[in-house]
Formats: C-alpha cells, structure tokens, sequence
C-alpha cells in the first residue's frame, strides 16, 4: 500500500510497505543536481531514516534518459568559487547520508550517471543498471575534478588502477564495461530495472534487520579502519543477533562477547558450618 507523497521540488518519495522509492525529478534537464535537488534528497534520506516501517530504499531517476546526468551547469555557471565549494561540500554530506543509512539503498540506474551521478550511483549499497545506462566521472574536461567522492569511492569499488584511467580520462562506459570492471552489480533489461531493484531489496528485508545494519556499518568502518578495529564491529553484530533471540524467549539475554564478570552469578549468602555426614568420615584406630 502506497504512503501519501512527500512534495518536494525536485525529488519524488514515495513509500510502499517497507520500501521507499526516491525520485530525481529533472527529466528536462536529465536529472541534473541543482542545490534545491540536493536539499530535496537530503530531506527524502532523512525521511526514510527515520520511518521505523521503511527498511530499505530504491533510487532512481525520472524519464528514460538519465539517472543523474551530473551537476546543474547552468547553476555552475552562476556562482561563485566560493558557493561551488559549498556546493560541494554539501552534495559530499549528503551521500554519506546515504551511503551510511543504516538501511540498503539500491541505485536503479536507468540512463545516464554521469559526475555526481556516478557518485551519487557509487554512494549506494548496490548498484543495478539499465541495459542502456551509461557511467562516468568526465570532469577533467571541465577543468575540474570529481568533488563528490568519486576519487574516494570508484578506487575502491573498481580498483586504483582503473579508476585513474576513468578520472583521468573522463571516458564514458557503457552498462556492460562497468559490470566487467565491478563498478555495477547487475545489468537488466529497462523494463526489469526496479522490479530486479525490489526483488533483491525483498531478499535483504528477509533477513534480521539488526544483522543487516550491523553489516552495513561494519564493511562501511572496515574500509576506514584497521582489521583489528573492524572486529568490534563484528562482535557487536553477533550479541545484537543473539538478544533477539533470548527476547524471542522472553528471557534476559546472555551477550557471546561479555566480560565474565558481568555473567557471574550473584553471591550466596554465606551459610552455617555443618559437619559432614558420618559416612564421608573417616577415623583412625
């Protein structure tokens, strides 16, 4: 059952049961990322976040042309060197919204993603692309470089390697190029492009919503930090599994990975010398 719309400029959110879908709403400009657009998709994160009921998100773009063509050119051309590094600043906070959420959003990239869109695209759990999508990070033709975390994010999903070729040369790939180098998890039919979208998502939602999150924040921080930090994480992860359990069981639950002092029973009050029996006895002659 579908949720009232949020209005939003920019930006369509709609829920329907636990999933909700976010909408670029730009097709007269392919989607491109004005500053109104990033507040739009702020505020539809920020939404799904905090709604207990949605479980994950489906990102996508309006029309048949674009998911995000990159960022509003027309809006660059206006403003200062100064607004553009806010500008910047912004966009970069709200993909780590999206990229740390707490939930699995899929990207459903249905036709260009392009600067921003490539970014936006790569700040997402999963990537799942039309036949006809088309990814890039062509700012060096610009005189600029990618300023949404695309030099941080494409080494890291597609290897250093093959992410300067792309920086560098701003070339553009197809669908089929960026599942081949890993930069995509699948590529669908258009027709297909949100159904296979719910039907991982559905796949996720299967699962314990704890585990998930925790998984998510784990292999986010583990990319972050040293192999030893990153356990923690991993420890966390298994007492939360097991406090659904024993809750399940309508008992207090007993955290795997506490200190033994906190599972030591309580101390019996001491108790009256009493003489063993006389069978335990023995006497000397």
């Amino acid at each position: 059952m579908s949720s009232p719309g949020t209005a939003l400029e920019n930006v369509l959110y709609e829920k329907k049961g636990a999933i909700a879908y976010v909408t670029v709403n730009r097709p007269k400009v392919l989607n491109a990322l004005s500053q109104r657009t990033w507040e739009d998709l702020r505020t539809a994160f920020e939404l799904a976040r905090d709604d207990a009921d949605v479980r994950g998100v489906i990102l996508t773009g309006a029309g048949d042309k674009a998911f995000i063509a990159g960022a509003d050119i027309g809006e660059l051309a206006r403003i200062t060197a100064v607004e553009a590094e806010k500008s910047s600043s912004y966009g970069q906070e709200v993909l780590n919204l999206v990229e740390n959420l707490g939930k699995p959003v899929i990207a459903a990239v249905n036709g260009f993603a392009l600067g921003g869109g490539c970014e936006t695209a790569m700040a997402c759990t999963i990537r799942v692309a039309a036949e006809s999508a088309k990814f890039g990070q062509p700012e060096v033709k610009l005189g600029i470089i990618p300023g949404g975390g695309g030099t941080q994010r494409l080494p890291r999903l597609v290897g250093k390697g093959r992410a300067l070729q792309l920086i560098l040369s701003g070339e553009i790939i197809s669908a089929q190029e960026a599942y081949r180098i890993g930069l995509v998890n699948e590529v669908v039919p258009v027709a297909d492009l949100i159904k296979r979208a719910e039907a991982i998502l559905r796949q996720i939602l299967s699962n314990a919503p704890l585990a998930v999150k925790y998984s998510l924040e784990a292999v986010n921080r583990g990319l972050e930090t040293s192999q030893a930090e990153a356990s923690h994480w991993k420890l966390r992860s298994s007492d939360s599994a097991r406090e659904q359990r024993t809750r399940r069981r309508a008992r207090k639950p007993s955290y795997k990975n506490a200190p033994r002092s906190s599972r030591r029973a309580e101390p019996r009050e001491s108790s009256p010398w009493r003489p063993r029996s006389r069978r335990s006895v023995r006497c000397r002659a």
